[in-house]
Formats: structure tokens, C-alpha cells, sequence
């Protein structure tokens, strides 16, 4: 038996609830990885397999890494977006500042709730 703790199930549950809150971010706002996973109780990789795999139908732009930052392809492809929701480039060029658009956490995590609760299996 190992001690090492469980690994969240990549399942059609967790997909949904990471999309929902994904689209809880309000226009102009971003949340990180980490940040959309302490909400569905995953980790911020998982968030980025589910991101990758599936967030093409929900508002991808408004995720970020911890910094703020997208990869340069993804960035490129975001920034019309960003313009159009007024969330700035940093200086660097490789995102935004989460201190300036990052969202409101408390909030974000009572609109997925409520998001989660229309649907009693997630």
C-alpha cells in the first residue's frame, strides 16, 4: 500500500466542473491554474490536460500560469480577446498581471458553486 495521496480521476464530472468555473471568469479577468483547481479540488496540471483537451468551447483566453503568462503561440492567439476585454500586456509581453486582472477569488468560486449546483452530479 502506498501513502501517496489519491489521484484526482480524470472524468467527465471533473471536465465539467473546471469548464464551469472557467466560464465563471468574468470578461477582463483572469485566474490561474492553480487558482481554477483550488476551486474544483485538482491540481493546476490537470486543469491545463482538461484546458488543453477540451477548453476550446469556453472563454480560454482568462487562464493563466501563476505569472500571469501564456505561451507565445497561445498569447497571440489571446490577445484579441485581451484588447477587446481591456486586460493589459505586461511589459515583459508574455501576459498580464494577475495583481491587475486577476479575479475576484471569493467571487469566482460562488459563481462556479452556483454553476455546480444547477447540476447536482458535479
Amino acid at each position: 500500500m502506498s501513502d501517496a495521496p489519491a489521484r484526482p480521476r480524470l472524468d467527465d464530472v471533473t471536465v465539467e466542473r473546471v469548464l464551469r468555473t472557467v466560464e465563471a471568469i468574468p470578461p477582463g479577468r483572469v485566474a490561474a491554474y492553480g487558482q481554477i483547481g483550488e476551486i474544483c479540488g485538482v491540481g493546476p496540471r490537470l486543469v491545463g490536460r482538461i484546458m488543453r483537451d477540451w477548453g476550446g468551447s469556453v472563454t480560454w483566453w482568462r487562464v493563466t500560469n501563476a505569472s500571469g503568462d501564456l505561451p507565445a503561440p497561445l498569447l497571440a492567439r489571446a490577445r484579441p480577446h485581451w484588447d477587446a476585454e481591456g486586460i493589459r500586456v505586461k511589459p515583459n509581453g508574455r501576459g498580464c498581471s494577475l495583481r491587475e486582472a486577476g479575479a475576484d477569488l471569493r467571487e469566482l468560486r460562488r459563481a462556479a458553486e452556483r454553476s455546480f449546483a444547477e447540476h447536482p452530479e458535479l
